[in-house]
C-alpha cells in the first residue's frame, strides 16, 4: 500500500482525487488479500524512512514509532541551524512528515528528482533544505542579483555539476524556485540535465580538460578506459547518478501547464509531490508557536487566538471554493 501510495497517490492533484484512489485501493484489498481494516486513516500511518539511524548505517524502514519520527526530525532542524546564518523553525505535522519522508526516499535513490507543485509559503524549500541536510548532500540555489543573466546561471550550473560528477562525485542537491526563472533558457539547460546528464557547450575545452583530469584516477579505479572521451562519459553519468534536481513550482496561472509541455523531463525525470492546503493540525500548531513567545498574555487567550487564525484560514479557503464555483476563477 505505501508503495502504491508513492506511485499513483502522490501525483494526485485535490483530496477528492485521493479519496478515490484509497477507496479503490481499499476495494482491492478486501477482494484480493482478504483484509478487513480498511481505514484510510489506519494505512495512510504507515510510513517508510532512512533518516532514523546514523548517516553510515542507515536502511530504508518502516517507522513505527512517530515520536522518535518527530524528535529526529527536531534534532535535524536544529543542526540545520547551527550550520546555516538562514534559520528554519519548522513545525512537523503530519502532512509536513509526510512530505519530507517522500524528499528522503528520492533523495536516496541515484537519478532522484523531484517536482514540488504548491503554493508559495507551503513549505517546499523548507522541506528540501532539512532533507539535504539530513543526508548529508551538499546544497546549490542561484541568488538573483541584479543584472543576473544565461551567463552566471551557467556559472552555478557548473559548480554543481562538477560537484556531482567531478572525481569521485558527491552527492549534491540543486533547488530551484519557478520565482527565480527570469529567462527559459533556464528551465531548458534544467530539461538537459535531467534528460542526458550535461548541457552542450557548457564547458570550454580547457574547463573540460580539467574537470577529465580530476575524474580520470575514478576511471582508472573502475577499470575503465582512460581516453578523453570515456572519462568524460563516466562525468556525465556520475552527474546523473549523484545529483538531484528539485523544483519548487506554483500551480497558480497557466505557466506550470505550459512550462510542462515545453520541458516534458519536468514530469518524465522528476517524481511529483503536491503540496495542498494545510490541514488544521498544521494551521494550529504553527500559530500555536508564534504566540508562544508573547509575554503576559495568558494561555487560554493564546488557545482563542490560536483557534481564531486558524478559523480565518478555513473561511477564507472556502470562499475561494465559492468564488472559483461561482466565476470560474481561482484565489490563492
Amino acid at each position: 500500500f505505501h508503495e502504491l501510495s508513492r506511485v499513483f497517490c502522490d501525483r494526485l492533484i485535490c483530496d477528492e482525487d485521493k479519496a478515490w484512489f484509497f477507496k479503490a485501493a481499499s476495494e482491492l484489498l478486501k477482494a484480493r488479500f482478504r483484509i478487513l481494516e480498511v481505514d484510510p486513516e489506519i494505512w495512510n500511518k504507515v510510513m517508510w524512512c532512512d533518516f532514523l539511524r546514523p548517516i553510515d548505517s542507515r536502511v530504508y524502514e518502516e517507522a513505527k514509532d512517530p515520536v522518535k519520527v518527530m524528535k529526529q526530525l527536531e534534532d535535524a532542524n536544529d543542526e540545520y541551524n547551527l550550520t546555516h546564518t538562514a534559520q528554519m523553525h519548522l513545525v512537523f505535522f503530519s502532512d509536513c512528515i509526510g512530505h519530507i519522508s517522500r524528499l528522503a526516499r528520492i533523495m536516496r535513490q541515484p537519478r532522484g528528482n523531484a517536482l514540488l507543485v504548491g503554493v508559495g509559503g507551503s513549505g517546499r524549500s523548507s522541506c528540501a533544505r532539512l532533507c539535504a541536510c539530513m543526508s548529508e548532500t551538499a546544497e546549490f540555489e542561484i541568488a538573483l542579483t541584479k543584472g543576473y543573466g544565461l551567463d552566471a546561471f551557467r556559472e552555478d550550473e557548473k559548480k554543481f555539476m562538477v560537484s556531482a560528477g567531478s572525481g569521485s562525485g558527491k552527492s549534491s542537491m540543486f533547488l530551484f524556485n519557478d520565482t527565480q526563472i527570469i529567462n527559459e533558457t533556464f528551465l531548458e539547460d534544467v530539461n538537459n540535465i535531467l534528460n542526458a546528464g550535461e548541457v552542450p557547450n557548457l564547458f570550454p575545452s580547457d574547463e573540460m580538460d580539467r574537470v577529465v583530469n580530476d575524474t580520470r584516477p575514478r576511471a582508472k579505479d573502475l577499470g575503465l578506459s582512460e581516453a578523453k572521451d570515456a572519462v568524460w562519459a563516466l562525468f556525465v553519468d556520475q552527474v546523473r547518478e549523484n545529483l538531484h534536481i528539485v523544483l519548487t513550482m506554483s500551480p497558480v496561472g497557466s505557466a506550470l501547464r505550459i512550462r510542462m509541455r515545453m520541458f516534458p523531463a519536468l514530469v518524465n525525470c522528476c517524481t511529483i509531490d503536491w503540496f495542498l492546503p494545510w490541514p488544521d493540525e498544521a494551521l494550529l500548531g504553527v500559530s500555536a508557536r508564534q504566540l508562544h513567545e508573547m509575554q503576559g498574555v495568558s494561555d487560554e487567550v493564546k488557545d482563542a487566538v490560536s483557534k481564531a487564525c486558524c478559523s480565518i484560514h478555513q473561511q477564507v479557503l472556502t470562499t475561494a471554493g465559492v468564488f472559483e464555483a461561482r466565476l470560474r476563477r481561482k484565489v490563492y
